[in-house]
């Protein structure tokens, strides 16, 4: 049962922590196994992108032995428990989904992803009233839609969350068509800037919103850029890896080779290139 090997997991790692446990696992802490539950999100996300399934089980194993490794150090601090951690998002889950778990009598009906996403945000905000009216402290509203997009987050995911978050309001394309255009906008004003001069801090604030552009149209498109830029690195790397391949036939590299041979090996591998 998923419950008992759960629970075979979270006692596996207080052993490793306790005195007489492993000497690695019991100096780490929060700082230093962050870097390590980034990454193991990131192979997640590569699994998925590549259909692979056994990956995708074992990557989405080590990402929550980092959740049960954040939470015994949590509990060994006294802050939390795992069992608060499972606890408060099933808590979450029930309390976000009405429409599912609540007294359908007296709950509107849900029908699209859009229509729950706004039940979400609302009940969300009320959550945050309670909250604060628990601490005797005064609510503020946040005065941005934005405010809940975090600055610290890659800049792929935030220009995606913040173009998302003004979507929500309306602020949006009604197209994509729009988005495209925009682009060809941005395009036009970057061979502008160099044009003049080449200030580059001009350039350097055009190419920004170009790129800034690409990501609203990914999502206008319903597309996740993340995974689009990861895709496209993948068949540049596949590409430019047979490009080498076929010069080392010949006892030569990418360095010296002139450009027009390479640009002409670049469209025989775009052709020849076995995907990957």
């Amino acid at each position: 049962m998923p419950g008992e090997n759960f629970v075979q997991l979270v006692e596996l790692m207080r052993r490793l922590r306790a005195p007489g446990g492993c000497p690695w696992d019991r100096e780490q802490t929060f700082e230093t196994i962050k870097p390590y539950m980034l990454e193991e999100a990131y192979e997640v996300a590569e699994a998925i992108d590549n259909g692979d399934f056994p990956h995708l089980r074992e990557e989405l194993g080590d990402l929550l032995l980092q959740v049960v490794f954040f939470s015994q150090m949590a509990a060994e601090a006294g802050h939390f428990t795992v069992e608060d951690v499972v606890r408060a998002i099933s808590d979450k889950l029930v309390r976000r989904h009405p429409h599912v778990f609540g007294d359908k009598s007296r709950e509107t009906s849900l029908d699209t992803g859009d229509q729950v996403k706004r039940k979400w945000a609302d009940l969300k905000e009320e959550e945050k009233k309670q909250e604060a009216a628990a601490r005797g402290e005064q609510y503020e509203k946040r005065k941005s839609v934005l405010d809940g997009v975090s600055k610290g987050a890659p800049a792929l995911i935030e220009a995606y969350q913040l173009t998302d978050r003004a979507a929500f309001v309306g602020f949006d394309w009604p197209n994509p068509e729009g988005i495209v255009e925009k682009m060809e906008e941005e395009i036009a004003e970057l061979r502008e800037a160099r044009a003049n001069g080449g200030d580059r801090e001009a350039i350097r604030e055009e190419v920004g919103d170009l790129l800034f552009t690409a990501v609203n149209l990914a999502r206008g498109l319903g597309m996740e850029p993340e995974s689009l830029l990861k895709r496209a690195n993948r068949k540049f790397r596949r590409r430019f890896q047979w490009m080498e391949a076929r010069l080392a036939e010949e006892n030569r590299q990418p360095a010296g080779t002139p450009l027009e041979e390479m640009e002409a090996l670049w469209q025989r591998a775009k052709q020849e290139a076995v995907q990957s």
